[in-house]
């Protein structure tokens, strides 16, 4: 092995500083597999780890980028070997761990998931935490009894990375999929996706005034929190479902028991990071098989590793359409 291209953190004056720089191989952190990255990611956490938002990473100088897809170099575990193409997400890697922003990763054999067939190392990263984290949302929601003939489903931030690909997948399954964002310039774009109506975020957006609103949701993927999801909580139809997978929109909940109690609502709570490997697996095979290439394609935007503090910046301000996938050969 020789030396490889990354992009490294550091920590000067009290703010974070990405360089480009050539890592000596030595300086890779202990693991059973070392993988060749082909390509990354950027998702809104690895756009809060640039910004040095929320104290994700503790150690400096240190390699981001929370996914990868890549080509196993060398293997002391069993379960792969030089040559099988694979994926990691989640297990705190790009924050306690050096990441994806780098030619090569070493990681432990547990944190990597074999490559389905039929899904490039690039639709992989197009994917993505974002991907993974809307299949996960939606396998839990058809494990709670939302069904395609039980009417609308909603999807919020859906203009975002998770939000474009559960408009994508819910479409694809036979949903009636309701987009709920603040940018109603991407109405084209998000009907592309799937959408059968778009909702201006806003009529979400208020605290809700009672405990009980008309009933309007067989299920959601919330990615916004706060009084968003308070206020789907109190228009879901009896025992709907929604699921919980992010909080650009507060970490409070402001809501009430009610729903729960009168309606027997369930409120899922999706956990990308620490997954279970059986779990991961499934959502890796039924991406590759339910995900449609063309609407993965037209949400996604390839970009180089140089290019990539830019990027970070203007997804944290929500300028960000869809997926970003980054070349790591670019």
């Amino acid at each position: 092995m020789t030396g490889f291209r990354a992009l490294v953190l550091h920590e000067d004056a009290g703010k974070v500083v990405p360089r480009l720089e050539t890592i000596d191989d030595a300086r890779l952190p202990d693991g059973d597999v070392t993988v060749r990255v082909e390509y990354s990611t950027l998702n809104y956490k690895d756009g809060m780890i640039l910004e040095g938002q929320g104290r994700l990473v503790r150690q400096y100088p240190h390699a981001p980028g929370i996914d990868f897809a890549g080509t196993v170099e060398h293997s002391a575990a069993p379960d792969f070997k030089p040559g099988d193409p694979v994926i990691l997400t989640g297990w705190r890697v790009g924050e306690l761990h050096w990441g994806g922003y780098a030619e090569r990763a070493r990681v432990k054999a547990d944190w990597l998931v074999h490559r389905p067939a039929g899904l490039s190392a690039r639709q992989a990263m197009a994917i993505g935490t974002a991907g993974f984290t809307a299949m996960l949302a939606t396998i839990a929601l058809e494990r709670h009894g939302v069904a395609p003939n039980g009417g609308d489903v909603l999807v919020t931030g859906a203009a975002g990375g998770v939000g474009s690909i559960a408009v994508s997948l819910l479409a694809a399954l036979g949903y009636r999929t309701v987009a709920s964002t603040g940018r109603p310039e991407l109405r084209d774009y998000l009907e592309r996706l799937g959408a059968a109506e778009l909702l201006d975020r806003a009529a979400l957006a208020q605290q809700p005034a009672r405990p009980l609103d008309r009933e309007r949701w067989a299920g959601a993927i919330d990615a916004v929190g706060g009084n968003t999801l308070a206020t789907i909580l109190t228009q879901l139809k009896y025992r709907g479902s929604v699921a919980a997978v992010g909080l650009v929109g507060g970490s409070e909940l402001p809501a009430s028991v009610i729903p729960f109690l009168l309606r027997g609502v369930n409120l899922l709570g999706i956990d990308s990071v620490m997954c279970p490997q059986a779990e991961r697996v499934l959502a890796w095979q039924r991406l590759a098989r339910d995900l449609p290439r063309h609407r993965l394609e037209a949400m996604t935007e390839t970009v180089g590793l140089a290019d990539v503090p830019a990027f970070a910046a203007r997804i944290l301000r929500s300028e960000v359409r869809g997926r970003i996938v980054i070349d790591l050969a670019a």
